[in-house]
């Protein structure tokens, strides 16, 4: 579909619920296109890939939102979701006194500047660099089984709303990782790189994917896995801890992302995902401490969470949550926010066409400190550094946690000894773990971590999100083993 044939569909749409009693409205034109596969043993295992096209209407009504799609790309098919978006808004009322209020227009554009388009790259390309990856791995004794994943991911969408606003975006996402199953007398470890799961996912090309370097990362990750397999468990107490990027990436997201969401606060996801230990009330209490600085940042590069605008049409925004140890703010959209007496945070998000936008998580960064990580673990006598998550778990409120890893490294007298202990788990409570936050390495060991698949909404949405941090230590951590 041309920009033309777009566009014409758009007036439709406005029209439409223009024409049915909406006093504003808005929509998107999104098509997705995704590949991900999925390595074993130096072979491709699965390979998928999609593409869909639709549109999604969001109309105002006399005190609230209504919404409609459709893939029917037709004139009829257009108006009658633009007349389901205006007769669902007659059955909807916001927080908001004197209802949303009609934004004022912006336009612009916004592609993901890269390189190397990732849906370019021949196939044969993506298989050689697993192929030689996984080789490496299983030339280890011990090694049982290697893995791998790649994910491109791209979303170009067209927004109009009555109030003149016209914007075009183009967001390109590319990534994955390897892993190294070994066993040893019935111990199965795993080790995995660049982080667990999907692997790290960035805004940007294939370029992002060849930087993570998986064929030269191989060696070291069997190399690992052998060794947890026949590693002693992590030893338990009070200790202090440095995560990695990796892992602190996922501790940031449950623990700050997920409980500064405005919707969370007020209560809209308590059936369904949790809510929030973090009301309005607590807007200057200690989050952590005076070396905990977080921010909701839409600009950031290679950030997942990084665009021109949000799905309401508001310009992508860096909003502080944390400062200097102190909470000051929250991922918001245009009527959240409002409710609050603040602008939006630019956090209002869909997955796709079919799904209206709902607060979501953009790249929420932990700032740099100083020094660097041979800076940061200097003063320990007697810690551990934690690496790559392997499972989680988080109550309703986002206070009470446990996280486990794949590896802990041990450090004695400032300095890793090379000894590694398996199966790491660490607990603590929201307020007071970010509150132990004794020292952040700086700039240099600071890097975007990203995550594909967090979902959240009933209907559900799957929305791409990312976490920018450096290594960090804390305090006095309990800490023991699975």
């Amino acid at each position: 579909m041309d920009q033309s044939q777009r566009d014409a569909l758009c007036d439709v749409a406005l029209e439409s619920a223009l024409a049915a009693g909406a006093r504003y409205a808005e929509v998107r034109i999104v098509e997705r296109q995704r590949e991900m596969l999925d390595y074993k043993n130096g072979g491709l295992d699965v390979s998928a890939s999609y593409r869909d096209l639709g549109i999604g209407i969001r109309a105002l009504g006399e005190s609230g939102w209504g919404y409609g799609a459709t893939s029917l790309l037709n004139p009829a098919g257009v108006a009658k979701a633009s007349r389901d978006a205006v007769i669902a808004a007659g059955a909807t009322s916001t927080l908001l006194p004197d209802g949303p209020q009609i934004p004022e227009a912006v336009s612009g554009r916004y592609e993901t500047p890269l390189e190397e388009d990732p849906f370019s790259v021949p196939l044969e390309t993506k298989n050689a660099i697993f192929a030689e990856a996984h080789e490496r791995i299983r030339a280890r004794q011990g090694v049982k089984v290697a893995k791998g994943t790649f994910t491109a991911h791209r979303q170009t969408q067209s927004f109009r709303a009555s109030n003149g606003s016209k914007q075009d975006q183009r967001v390109t996402l590319c990534g994955g990782g390897l892993s190294a199953l070994a066993e040893h007398k019935g111990d199965v470890q795993l080790r995995s790189g660049p982080k667990s799961s999907e692997g790290n996912i960035l805004q940007g090309g294939f370029e992002c994917f060849r930087s993570f370097d998986l064929i030269t990362e191989a060696e070291r990750l069997s190399e690992e896995a052998v060794a947890l397999s026949r590693a002693e468990a992590t030893p338990q107490g009070h200790k202090t801890i440095v995560l990695d990027g990796a892992q602190l990436s996922l501790q940031i997201h449950e623990s700050v992302g997920h409980p500064i969401e405005l919707d969370r606060v007020f209560g809209e996801e308590i059936s369904l995902a949790g809510a929030s230990f973090a009301l309005p009330d607590k807007l200057g209490f200690d989050y952590g401490s005076k070396l905990v600085n977080l921010t909701a940042d839409a600009t950031t590069p290679y950030g997942p969470g990084t665009f021109g605008f949000d799905d309401e049409g508001t310009p992508a925004t860096s909003t502080p949550i944390v400062k200097d140890g102190t909470f000051v703010g929250y991922l918001s959209g245009r009527d959240s926010a409002a409710s609050l007496g603040r602008p939006s945070g630019s956090a209002l998000r869909a997955e796709s066409w079919s799904r209206q936008p709902i607060v979501r998580m953009i790249n929420v960064n932990l700032e740099p400190g100083s020094g660097s990580f041979d800076d940061l673990i200097g003063g320990i006598d007697d810690g551990l550094y934690l690496s790559v998550n392997k499972s989680w778990s988080i109550d309703d409120l986002r206070l009470n946690f446990q996280f486990s890893c794949e590896a802990a490294y041990e450090i004695k007298g400032g300095k890793l000894t090379g000894k590694l202990f398996k199966n790491p788990v660490y607990f603590g409570v929201t307020p007071s773990f970010w509150g132990s936050c004794s020292a952040i390495a700086g700039p240099e060991a600071w890097q975007m971590w990203g995550w594909a698949f967090c979902g959240k909404g009933d209907p559900g949405q799957i929305m791409y999100v990312g976490h920018g941090c450096a290594p960090t230590r804390f305090d006095n951590v309990s800490v023991g083993h699975t």
